[in-house]
């Protein structure tokens, strides 16, 4: 109601000052007609003829005049409702290309705002008027109208080959060393987020932001350029990453989130500006929503970027959303820590809790996440009977209906839980399953290749009920040819040296050997009950797909494999292997071997040749007198 009465004012007094004649004036009961584009109207806002003094007003009293009709306009413009009352308002008044500039960006937001059909809005007589009373005086039209106009018609879905668009396209163009920073930055979010990368403009405007980035304000500035232009341009992004570094105080929680969510999808991973933001994060915000604690989390796993103490309170404030949050959600929150390798046994254990209380709304593939996810950090719930039984019910009758690689995954996620069922086996054991796998030569397709035969592995040496089916002969060769391309490591190229002098020489040992397990031994020995070794070659080895001997291992005699742990094979800040090389482990000793294991954060410590020797020495000795007291 208010606003109708002032709307009434405005009219009234717009008309009082303007002295519109009737001849303008469209009578209710009349259908007004179409006034012809090629005339110039009859009375204007903006008068563009010299000043006169013949009608009794001085030159100030008419800019004051002037002025005020634009002000009148400008709040008839707001005012109006509808889009009949912003056609009714150019049919009443002689508009000039600014003021029919400013009725269709009008138009668009009422649009927009009230979700009307611009189809009808298109096929309106008087919105081709106004398009024309706008192209025919484009170069009058303000800088800032100019750029809304231009994103209004797009908005509204006016034909980009049509010559009305493609005047205002070329009069942005030419005006872009006049347009102020701000502008570029609205008008290259627009296109960028309507036209993409395919956009000549886009490519103009972001030219001009590459050379005017000095220009940068504030952070709203930087978040929007970096979320919606940067990735086009990767010289913009890397002036943007500077400036978000020279203003990362600045930043509040949501702009962070979105800053790291842009390079995230970017896969830019700018460490000083990942360290600068997470210094922030834990000296002035204490207090995180949850939508920015599972974007950073996603972010900081993406981009593989190591905080132990922003993961640590990410960890610590999520368990108290752990109840709110959608099955979705907590997968996707479980998965970035598994992928970061951060375990957080706690939050962990509210997870577990989770999928039990919310079994009926967790779909098999969100379960699947979160098994592919402890499996990763070799979790075992506290209550692991009551999780799994759940866990293999829900998955009982769901098997058949997932896609072989997540199929592949999960059954070897189970193998590394030790929760591997026989019926599991047997589906990808079947050759009707793994031959497809069997025949891709991508690198994903080997990477499941080897899967198949850890789960084969576990099948053959953790599961003696299984009977089979089990991998064919030659798949298991295949698993034990060393790839391609792999460099080798200062732990392994000092541990080689080193293990030269423990074994006397080359015969006594076989150095990088790769099993028909699917897993890597960086040194294998034979040692009798003295612990001295014997010419390995001589002996049988089931292990390898050919042996070059025959004879079996004699009484007391051990066959020993030295295993190296790099710094991948740890959680995050821990000694605790991860579940991949804690599966490896197991099916070495169960396939005949004893292991000593040679963690980096031991043996790299030890500068001289001397010590390295004397402590693998050592290590061997304790695992034998360990092995003798069991």
């Amino acid at each position: 109601m208010a606003a109708l009465l002032v709307r009434r004012c405005c009219w009234q007094h717009l008309g009082a000052i303007t002295a519109i004649p009737a001849s303008l004036l469209t009578p209710p009961t009349k259908v007004p007609l179409p006034r012809a584009l090629s005339q110039p109207p009859p009375v204007s806002f903006h008068t563009s003829s010299p000043p006169s003094r013949t009608d009794g007003f001085s030159v100030k009293e008419q800019l004051e005049e002037s002025g005020n009709a634009d002000k009148m306009m400008g709040e008839l413009l707001e005012t109006a409702g509808s889009p009949q009352e912003l056609f009714q308002l150019s049919e009443l008044h002689a508009l000039n290309s600014n003021q029919a500039s400013l009725v269709i960006t009008q138009l668009s937001r009422l649009a927009a705002e009230q979700k009307l059909d611009t189809g009808q809005i298109l096929r309106d007589q008087r919105f081709q008027q106004l398009l024309g009373i706008t192209d025919s005086q484009i170069s009058q039209v303000w800088n800032n109208t100019l750029v809304n106009l231009l994103r209004s018609l797009y908005w509204l879905g006016v034909e980009r080959s049509r010559r009305e668009v493609r005047s205002v396209e070329q009069e942005v163009l030419w005006r872009l060393r006049r347009l102020s920073f701000r502008q570029l930055v609205a008008l290259a979010e627009f296109l960028a987020t309507r036209q993409g990368k395919d956009s000549k403009l886009l490519h103009e405007v972001i030219k001009k932001l590459e050379l005017r980035w000095t220009e940068l304000e504030g952070t709203r500035t930087v978040v929007t350029l970096m979320s919606k232009v940067g990735q086009v341009s990767p010289t913009l992004m890397d002036r943007l990453e500077d400036k978000a570094l020279e203003l990362a105080e600045q930043f509040n929680p949501e702009e962070i989130r979105k800053v790291t969510l842009a390079l995230a999808y970017q896969n830019r991973r700018c460490v000083p500006l990942l360290r600068a933001f997470s210094y922030h994060l834990l000296q002035k915000h204490s207090d995180l929503s949850l939508n920015v604690l599972m974007d950073l989390i996603f972010a900081y796993g993406k981009l593989n970027f190591h905080q132990p103490q922003v993961f640590q309170k990410i960890a610590t404030d999520l368990q108290p959303h752990l109840a709110t949050m959608t099955p979705l959600e907590v997968t996707r929150c479980i998965r970035s820590f598994a992928l970061l390798k951060w375990l957080s046994l706690p939050l962990c254990e509210a997870v577990a809790q989770y999928a039990l209380d919310n079994t009926r709304q967790l779909s098999v593939s969100q379960l699947c996440g979160i098994i592919l996810s402890f499996a990763r950090l070799n979790f075992q719930p506290s209550g692991s009977e009551d999780f799994f039984s759940m866990v293999h019910e829900k998955l009982q009758s769901h098997l058949d209906r997932l896609e072989p690689p997540l199929v592949t995954e999960l059954v070897w996620s189970l193998c590394v839980l030790q929760q591997a069922r026989a019926p599991y086996l047997q589906h990808v054991l079947a050759p009707s399953f793994h031959a497809h796998i069997r025949g891709d030569q991508s690198l994903k397709a080997q990477n499941l290749g080897l899967k198949l035969v850890h789960i084969n592995t576990t099948a053959k040496l953790e599961t003696p009920e299984y009977r089979g089916p089990f991998l064919p002969a030659e798949a298991l060769s295949a698993a034990a040819v060393a790839p391609v391309g792999d460099k080798v490591t200062p732990l392994q190229s000092s541990l080689q040296e080193a293990l030269v002098g423990v074994l006397g020489g080359q015969d006594n040992g076989r150095f990088d050997v790769h099993t028909i397990y699917g897993w890597h031994i960086d040194a294998e020995l034979v040692v009798d009950s003295d612990n001295k070794p014997l010419p390995v070659k001589d002996f049988a080895a089931p292990h390898l797909p050919r042996s070059e001997g025959t004879k079996p291992l004699p009484p007391g005699a051990r066959r020993v494999a030295f295993l190296r742990w790099e710094f991948p094979s740890f959680t995050n800040r821990s000694k605790e292997l991860l579940g991949r090389c804690a599966m490896a482990r197991r099916h070495l000793q169960a396939g005949g071997f004893l292991l000593v294991d040679v963690p980096h954060y031991e043996f790299l410590e030890l500068k001289l040749e001397r010590q390295r020797v004397a402590y693998l020495k050592d290590k061997l000795n304790k695992a034998m007198a360990k092995e003798m007291a069991t």
